[in-house]
């Protein structure tokens, strides 16, 4: 009818479908853009994932699902729907970013054929991954995932498009919203005074930073180091999922040394310094190797007690 408007976020969903020219396993490939199991912003199976996500042109909610023939159906829904439908082929890592990995040594040949769909995907959504990498500095990890999912449900909204899924997805707080948050609602979801204002201040140059999509990963890196509050380890884990840097390493991770010391080495405990010089060989896609190692979900054995799940928002 003349006159008459479509809210986009109720809007029939956008569909495409990818023909990759390599395989793609979508819970390998989106999985690290989960924090958690209970992840309100996302949903990860082997052969379906749903996520929520805030774009450039508003919000939108994004269904992936593979088929028996290796094609990836894609609908979304949302006013950010067409930014996503045109980006899915990043957000799959089907760029050339890790087609030149072809490791020599014998186990990444064997989990490089075993995992084979697994790829470094790129979300272009740098906040999307820089507030869970601030929470999780320092904290043991069901403590960080529990601040996230606190945060998104308090401060974020319903994701659009109808719910076909498992439960209702959530969007990732507003930048603008997490700027404004006094001290108080961030400690209400567990999150102590330094990794608030480390988000907040993060959330205030939210702009600048979701420009650094169109740096170099090493560009990028730096620019978030130069944030107070953001390390080697935080801007990784920034780059590797925002960025689809295939080379990002987390240096300071409290876990990865010894799962790559014992993996390539055979070595049961290692540092940060003899992880790198291990990895060096790898290079540019040592993320590549940290993906398929950890797809192999070997964890190395404890030496102490597991960490202790604080709660300080009773205190």
């Amino acid at each position: 009818m003349p006159g008459t408007t479509v809210d986009p976020a109720t809007a029939p969903a956008l569909e495409t479908v990818v023909r990759p020219r390599v395989p793609v396993h979508l819970g390998l490939t989106l999985g690290p853009l989960r924090h958690g199991l209970h992840d309100p912003t996302i949903e990860v199976r082997d052969a379906v994932v749903r996520r929520a996500t805030r774009t450039p042109e508003g919000p939108a909610t994004e269904e992936l699902r593979a088929t028996r023939d290796g094609t990836i159906e894609v609908r979304a829904w949302g006013p950010g729907a067409a930014w996503v439908i045109a980006r899915v082929t990043d957000l799959l890592g089907l760029g050339a970013g890790q087609d030149g990995f072809e490791p020599r040594h014998s186990l990444l040949r064997d989990l490089q054929r075993r995992f084979a769909g697994l790829r470094i995907g790129r979300s272009a959504a740098v906040m999307e991954s820089l507030v869970p990498a601030v929470l999780e500095q320092k904290v043991a990890g069901p403590e960080a995932q529990r601040s996230y999912r606190e945060l998104v449900r308090r401060h974020g909204e319903p994701a659009p498009g109808p719910i076909e899924g498992r439960r209702t997805l959530y969007l990732p707080p507003d930048p603008a919203r997490l700027a404004t948050l006094p001290s108080w609602a961030y400690h209400a979801a567990g999150v102590e005074r330094r990794r608030g204002d480390t988000i907040r201040a993060a959330a205030a140059r939210a702009g600048r930073l979701e420009a650094l999509v169109g740096l170099p990963p090493a560009d990028a890196a730096a620019r978030l180091r130069s944030l107070p509050g953001v390390g080697a380890w935080t801007a990784a884990e920034v780059t590797g999922r925002a960025l689809g840097d295939a080379d990002a390493v987390p240096v300071g991770d409290y876990n990865m040394p010894n799962l790559v010391c014992w993996l390539l080495a055979g070595v049961p405990r290692g540092d940060d310094e003899r992880m790198l010089e291990l990895l060096a060989p790898f290079r540019p896609y040592r993320l590549v190797v940290l993906r398929l190692l950890e797809a192999t979900g070997w964890r190395p054995a404890r030496r102490a007690p597991r960490a202790a799940i604080r709660d300080i928002r009773g205190i």
